[in-house]
């Protein structure tokens, strides 16, 4: 099956991206388009009976740990390797204005 692009699509679509082309880029992108719509052509005609569908090739699993609620701020922990300490915080070199 044929993918004719017309002009007046990629206008459409110029504006809807809110870019403006050059003629050379409109035929390069009319080209571009139906390049991908036969390539998308070209897979549809798989036989992809008994594939289930997915969204990704890998098994996905969680790794992150569950959010554990506690009644402390954890800034002891989080100062506990601060190499300099001031008023509760990190004491870092002045940057601006020096």
């Amino acid at each position: 099956m044929a993918n004719i692009i017309s002009d007046e699509t990629i206008e459409y679509i110029g504006i809807l991206a809110k870019l403006e082309l050059s003629e050379e880029e409109k035929e390069r992108a009319k080209k571009d388009m139906s390049e991908m719509l036969a390539y998308m052509d070209q897979l549809n005609e798989l036989d992809t009976d008994g594939v289930e569908p997915m969204s990704h090739i890998f098994p996905v699993s969680n790794v992150f740990r569950e959010d554990v609620v506690t009644n402390t701020d954890g800034s002891k922990d989080t100062l506990f390797n601060a190499p300099e300490k001031k008023d509760g915080g990190f004491l870092v070199p002045k940057t601006i204005g020096s």
